[in-house]
């Protein structure tokens, strides 16, 4: 059971959820259901956007990439969720676990980066509504939206070559629906604080480098509406994204840190919260966004 393997040939298990290994039907029917409405939800969308010359402007651009991450997200993680609970098919590949991780992780960055555009977005529109389009133009956007992958990439490369290189024991059951970080490194046969702690540093960074600057952006944008009459206006132009803010990041950072230190917290409340916080928002945000933007639900009814 000690003997460590590292190489490509070799396999996870995947265990699912503790304790709750008797309602494998119920899981597969409530995470098939969300899995069917985030995809139906962004495919929307990314249609209306894509087709509607009405919605080029930038804000329903960094809506369209916010869907695609969405997309790439839960489809990363539940089709194998599916098969664990309605299959019994818990093995994974070595290196099909990795490249499930890098996902999982890359995703997070990428939507707190494009959350973080959204914001300034919205401060450019209310604070220079003149000036939007010149600041806002398509090699601005392109410049945004090549350095929120860049910014995910320096983040995941060296994780992945940490975890990667990790020497992992035979016995190797991951007690989680997906290749969650934290569940994986525990079963390696070294010290796995290097590589766990890079991970909750450099999330802790970018979720609290982000959240400072939307909350620059969101100060920046009340200092300038507040007592006007467009006050409520803008507040109901940022309702949305402020409901997405919150729908990313409360459930995010108490997954993160319930991973890591939360020694008090049972597995399976674990493995839930952590699963939750993928699937949820990604079901829920283009339904926030069809229901608040006025934009989008105008241009669905057109395409109808």
């Amino acid at each position: 059971a000690s003997e460590p393997f590292n190489h490509p040939n070799s396999s996870f298990a995947l265990m699912g959820v503790p304790s709750l290994e008797n309602f494998p039907t119920c899981l597969g029917i409530l995470f098939c259901s969300g899995y069917i409405i985030t995809l139906v939800g962004n495919g929307v969308v990314l249609l209306v956007i894509g087709l509607d010359n009405y919605l080029c402007d930038p804000i329903h651009c960094f809506l369209a990439m916010l869907a695609i991450i969405d997309v790439v997200m839960v489809t990363s993680i539940v089709p194998k969720m599916l098969s664990i609970f309605w299959l019994k098919s818990t093995e994974i590949g070595y290196m099909a676990c990795f490249v499930q991780m890098f996902l999982v992780q890359s995703t997070r960055s990428l939507e707190s980066g494009v959350l973080l555009a959204i914001a300034v977005d919205r401060y450019v529109a209310i604070c220079h509504p003149l000036r939007y389009q010149a600041i806002l133009n398509r090699q601005t956007i392109a410049q945004i939206g090549l350095a929120i992958v860049v910014r995910a990439l320096i983040f995941m490369v060296p994780l992945t070559g940490m975890v990667t290189n990790l020497p992992y024991c035979r016995s190797c059951v991951v007690p989680h629906l997906y290749c969650e970080h934290m569940a994986v490194t525990k079963l390696v046969c070294a010290d796995p604080r290097p590589s766990r702690l890079y991970s909750v540093a450099g999330s802790s960074l970018i979720v609290g480098m982000d959240m400072a600057f939307i909350a620059v952006s969101y100060g920046m944008i009340l200092k300038t509406v507040l007592g006007k009459k467009s006050c409520w206006k803008a507040f109901s132009t940022c309702g949305c994204h402020i409901c997405v803010l919150l729908l990313y990041y409360i459930p995010g950072i108490v997954s993160i840190y319930a991973q890591q230190f939360g020694s008090g917290i049972s597995v399976h409340a674990q493995v839930l919260l952590a699963d939750l916080y993928l699937t949820l928002p990604t079901m829920l945000n283009p339904i926030v966004y069809s229901i608040r933007t006025k934009q989008i639900c105008q241009a669905v009814l057109r395409m109808v």
